[in-house]
């Protein structure tokens, strides 16, 4: 079982901690921290997601902590400069839709899931933040990676950053974890914590690294920032598009990732990929979506056709007899109407075959013809009332 657990692990420390504790012969609490600063589940959350089903299916209870107040200082991991802050508003939202995304992972069982806000106990009084910050020294902090480079290039690092590593410990202290998983990024985080429960008295957890998965572009980091990402809850037709797009060389490690098994080297990349992408689709949407959106993908880009069905999208012209496709776009895709300007400003949208290159375009013939926004996504476009 321990052999299991470990699959696809970079960092298990310290050496030997993680087969004593499972040797207990008790449910662990194995905990994993998601700060809400986007909206958006990706692939690249699911590989640490995965790791935790693993667990929960050995009996164990994993601790998802909704970091809604840690996503308020932001974390530094990885970051050459201050992350922007993101409003309090934003997140509160963000945070109502990640645990049910998570559930498309996680087993949602009270037996083997317990679901926290570390806004219950980070919101603390002064003198227990004093306590809290005395558990680490500056050099100490200085030390990860990412702040010493920037300290040795004078790049600011605000007091508020210094305390993220702190705050995530606490975390640990809170719910009693004997375990934590993180991605590489999060491996300074997650020792640090081993010092802040120590100096609360309690139990050292045990931590577990796992891999960053590579983005569509096969370069960066998964990262929805970098528009690179595959949303776990985007459209069938959006997760097979967008992992065609994956060059052939990061392919090997999205099946071990993703599949948790190894590319076989014998089947051509063409076919490889396609299986990859039914199998991404099927996990979240079902076989049945799985097999539309591979039908899909050939009608538009081997058979070169646009799709026999697809959604309305109504317009109404203003006083000036212009439609503004932003508005257009934003109803009918479920965009923001900056990113629609930037995919207008790009090329990315077309009508029937015509390429827009202005936000606002004449009513006149609009009616019934073919909107397309980027590769995927169709509207047929029809006058309101």
């Amino acid at each position: 079982m321990a052999t299991d657990l470990l699959r696809n692990a970079v960092d298990v420390l310290p050496e030997g901690e993680l087969e004593r504790k499972l040797a207990l012969g008790r449910p662990l609490r194995v905990k994993l921290g998601v700060d809400p600063t986007s909206a958006d589940l990706h692939l690249g959350h699911t590989v640490v997601l995965d790791k935790l089903r693993q667990f929960q299916d050995a009996g164990h209870k994993v601790v998802l902590i909704i970091g809604d107040y840690t996503a308020r200082v932001g974390d530094p991991s990885g970051r050459s400069r201050t992350r922007p802050v993101v409003s309090g508003e934003e997140i509160d939202a963000n945070a109502r839709t990640y645990q049910e995304q998570a559930f498309m992972v996680l087993r949602d069982d009270p037996e083997v899931l317990e679901v926290r806000f570390n806004s219950e106990w980070l919101d603390m009084p002064m003198e227990d933040l004093f306590r809290l910050v005395r558990t680490a020294t500056v050099a100490q902090i200085l030390e990860r990676d990412d702040f010493a480079k920037r300290w040795s290039a004078r790049e600011p690092i605000s007091v508020l950053e210094l305390l993220y590593p702190l705050l995530q410990g606490y975390d640990s202290v809170a719910v009693r974890a004997d375990v934590e998983i993180g991605g590489t990024d999060q491996k300074f985080n997650l020792l640090l914590g081993r010092d802040v429960q120590r100096a609360y008295g309690l139990p050292e957890q045990a931590i577990m690294t796992m891999p960053i998965l590579v983005g569509t572009d096969g370069r960066e980091k998964m990262s929805k920032s970098l528009g690179n990402y595959v949303g776990i809850t985007e459209p069938p037709e959006e997760q097979y598009g967008k992992t065609l797009s994956l060059p052939d060389d990061a392919m090997g490690e999205w099946y071990r990732l993703l599949l948790g098994r190894e590319l076989d080297p014998s089947v051509p990349p063409r076919d490889a990929k396609r299986a990859l992408a039914r199998e991404i689709v099927a996990k979240y949407h079902g076989p049945e979506a799985a097999a539309a959106a591979e039908a899909h993908f050939d009608r538009l880009f081997v058979q070169r056709a646009a799709p026999d069905e697809m959604p309305d999208a109504t317009f109404s012209p203003n006083g000036d007899g212009l439609v503004h496709l932003p508005a257009v776009l934003a109803d009918a895709f479920g965009m923001s109407r900056s990113e629609a300007r930037r995919l207008i400003a790009q090329g990315g949208v077309r009508l029937d075959d015509e390429v827009v290159a202005e936000p606002d375009v004449a009513a006149d013939d609009l009616d019934g013809r073919v909107l397309r926004a980027g590769k995927r996504r169709f509207a047929r476009l029809r006058r309101a009332g």
